[in-house]
């Protein structure tokens, strides 16, 4: 039987990109007891507001989602706000659900957290040998946190709970604001915006060598519910595709699938962040059966479709 059967579950920032899918996710395996916070109602840096959250939704498990999150521009702009930001909701809503009595917390990190110069793929071992790249290192040793929390918790309490490494994600419903947007929805929008002011360049951060992972948010989104009903370890737990790509072939596919015919121009004055990113999925796979289905390209080609069609409703621009 699902670990979450009869179980009342909150999903924190289940209105967001991610939390859409878990929360899709659950209601379409039967999962209907479900409670997202909105953040008008329950600010979770506040222990008062996530105190009162956990009295009038009176939980079982929680999904800890919400995140205090952005790419590499404005994790530049803001490392306090992303560490004290993430570090507080962090830190209070698993102090909170442990002295309310819950029965397993679902923490999620990120690939961030690990170690800049880390051996690919990153083994879940390698997340103490050295310190994260710079640029995000403040909002990923804030997500780490979770992890020498859950394991000290579960050694003294016998508190259950566990936490998953997650990639970059992407797909249909991501965030495209240039001000904030992490890699793939930036060039998306570029390409597009160039098209539509008939631009002949795009201008593209750092050198195009680094290296990405990319995991769609319905893999996402089911590897975390797998690992929900299943999984109850103080291990940490990668979550992603098991592949990684550079930038420069990222924005070349790009390009291609949104038909821009300009130039690229690299800005190497701006950072590449952390030379190569790619996870040894294969905890995941043997603890609890989670495989990434979707097929890059797929992902992407429908993640381009997608924006094309909602964003003159979403304010995205006039695309023709």
């Amino acid at each position: 039987m699902s670990y979450l059967e009869n179980k009342r579950i909150i999903v924190t920032g289940g209105s967001g990109f991610l939390g859409k899918y878990v929360v899709e996710k659950l209601k379409n395996e039967g999962y209907s007891d479900i409670f997202v916070p909105r953040r008008n109602d329950y600010d979770l840096i506040h222990m008062k507001d996530i105190e009162r959250l956990y009295t009038e939704s009176d939980p079982d498990v929680v999904i800890h989602l919400a995140a205090v999150v952005g790419g590499i521009g404005v994790n530049e702009e803001n490392p306090g706000r992303f560490f004290y930001g993430n570090l507080m909701m962090g830190v209070q809503m698993m102090e909170q659900g442990r002295l309310y009595g819950i029965n397993k917390f679902i923490a999620i990190g990120t690939i961030c957290s690990y170690p800049k110069f880390a051996q690919v793929p990153f083994k879940e071992k390698e997340l103490w040998n050295g310190y994260p790249e710079e640029t995000n290192a403040p909002y990923g040793l804030a997500k780490k946190m979770m992890l020498v929390q859950s394991q000290a918790y579960r050694q003294q309490y016998g508190f259950n709970s566990i936490f998953l490494l997650l990639v970059n994600l992407y797909g249909p419903g991501d965030n495209f604001d240039p001000s904030s947007s992490h890699v793939i929805p930036a060039l998306i929008r570029k390409c597009f915006d160039a098209i539509e002011n008939e631009e002949d360049k795009i201008v593209v951060w750092g050198t195009g060598k680094a290296t990405r992972e990319f995991l769609y948010v319905e893999d996402a989104a089911e590897g975390i519910v797998l690992a929900a009903k299943g999984y109850n370890k103080s291990e940490p737990v990668n979550i992603g595709a098991g592949f990684e790509i550079s930038i420069k072939e990222l924005v070349d596919l790009i390009v291609q699938f949104t038909g821009f015919k300009g130039d690229v121009v690299w800005d190497t004055k701006k950072p590449d962040g952390q030379p190569r990113r790619c996870l040894d999925v294969s905890k995941a796979k043997n603890e609890f059966g989670f495989k990434a289905r979707k097929r890059f390209e797929d992902g992407l080609k429908t993640t381009i479709e997608w924006y094309k069609r909602k964003s003159a409703s979403l304010n995205y621009g006039n695309i023709r």
